[in-house]
């Protein structure tokens, strides 16, 4: 496997400069257009030059991704240089770091409907889907059975709810809040 690193690390050091050249070459091209008013042939340079730029990046994907499979562990990010990553991604790899993780719950918002149990009550959900064949908008309701243990929450009252682990039977969603009292 050691004899294969110098080969990789060429081999994606030559694409990147076929990359960075089809992208110069692409950069000249449209210079060239800007400046004068387009003829027919300067679109098929235009495009012949965007088809050559888009061929370097797939071949530089292509070996980095053959170069990440061979090299050990270690020796990847040093001889493939990582590309920026999106501030979101960072962003959420960084709670994970610390032992804490984003809550990916579901959360909804509904009218209770029924608080005749104790510490639970039903939450009517209407949910607004496009009819996959007409197009027409579809109200869908939905009951679900809430934990609520204060009893909190009345009949008319506008709730949010957030999704847990299952409580009982049928109850899969927990109170998180009261939006509004009913009149």
């Amino acid at each position: 496997m050691a004899d294969e690193t110098p080969d990789n690390e060429t081999a994606v050091e030559e694409a990147k400069a076929a990359a960075q050249d089809a992208l110069k070459a692409l950069d000249a091209v449209e210079a060239e257009a800007a400046v004068e008013l387009p003829a027919p042939d300067d679109d098929a340079a235009v495009e012949e030059a965007k088809a050559a730029a888009r061929d370097a990046l797939k071949a530089l994907d292509a070996v980095e991704a053959e170069a990440a499979v061979e090299l050990p562990a270690t020796d990847i990010e040093a001889a493939v240089p990582v590309k920026a990553a999106a501030p979101s991604a960072s962003a959420a790899a960084e709670p994970e770091a610390d032992g804490s993780r984003a809550n990916r719950r579901k959360v909804r918002e509904g009218i209770v409907v029924s608080d005749a149990m104790s510490s639970t009550v039903v939450v009517a959900v209407v949910e607004r889907v496009r009819h996959p064949k007409y197009g027409k908008t579809v109200q869908r309701t939905k009951k679900l059975y809430v934990h609520d243990a204060e009893d909190s929450a009345k009949v008319g009252d506008r709730v949010r709810v957030q999704e847990t682990r299952p409580l009982s039977k049928l109850k899969r969603w927990r109170l998180t809040e009261v939006v509004e009292r009913a009149r």
